[in-house]
């Protein structure tokens, strides 16, 4: 059996801001560098062999904290990197709500249907997910493999492995700051994903066989 560790990022400036980060930079709070000193602690008795982590600054820090004590490869990769927001990018979410309402209420509760010009769909990071995780899984074989990125990179990632819509992206459990979630792949491919948010709780396992 191989394990997945799906890792979001710490806190960041622009999450304590409420601004619109997509693929624009921003840097861990204290809160941020902490979250991913308690998950180093979380992590500290499993055999973690191999990282890949988002060329995003706010991911590549929370990696290096996270892994600071094992000498472990980390790979960084553009496409592990959050939804392109486009010209939503840095500007306050109460803003782009004021000045865009509809598809700032479909990027929220129809992110099947959002739509917006220069941005990524939810179906195109969906899919840049599902690509890079084939890729990942086909050129290691460590039984635990670490993927730091983002909250809708992952959330897209988990729907397609849940058999769910994208139009339910959003449904509970939150994605929080430094939140883990695993997929175990079993020897006859299918998979078992339980969540973890903040702290270790019971989420429904849910076993799919691999169709990607």
């Amino acid at each position: 059996m191989r394990t997945l560790h799906l890792i979001r990022h710490g806190e960041t400036n622009w999450n304590r801001e409420r601004r619109a980060q997509g693929q624009q930079e921003s840097v861990l709070t204290d809160t941020g560098r902490e979250q991913a000193r308690q998950l180093r602690q979380a992590l500290r008795d499993i055999p973690v062999q191999a990282v890949f982590v988002s060329s995003s600054q706010r991911a590549r820090e929370t990696a290096e904290i996270a892994f600071s004590e094992r000498d472990v490869p980390m790979e960084y990769c553009d496409l592990l990197r959050e939804i392109n927001m486009g010209p939503w990018e840095g500007q306050l979410y109460a803003d782009i709500q004021k000045n865009d309402p509809q598809r700032y209420h479909a990027f929220w509760n129809q992110p099947d249907a959002f739509l917006l010009s220069g941005a990524e769909t939810f179906a195109d990071i969906q899919h840049r997910a599902l690509s890079r995780l084939e890729k990942i899984l086909a050129e290691t074989d460590a039984g635990h493999i670490a993927i730091v990125s983002h909250g809708v990179w992952i959330k897209s990632l988990l729907c397609a492995i849940e058999g769910r819509d994208l139009a339910d992206l959003w449904q509970p459990p939150a994605m929080h700051n430094c939140a883990r979630s695993t997929i175990q792949i079993q020897r006859d491919g299918s998979r078992r994903i339980t969540l973890y948010c903040d702290k270790p709780y019971e989420h429904p396992s849910v076993e799919i066989q691999n169709e990607h």
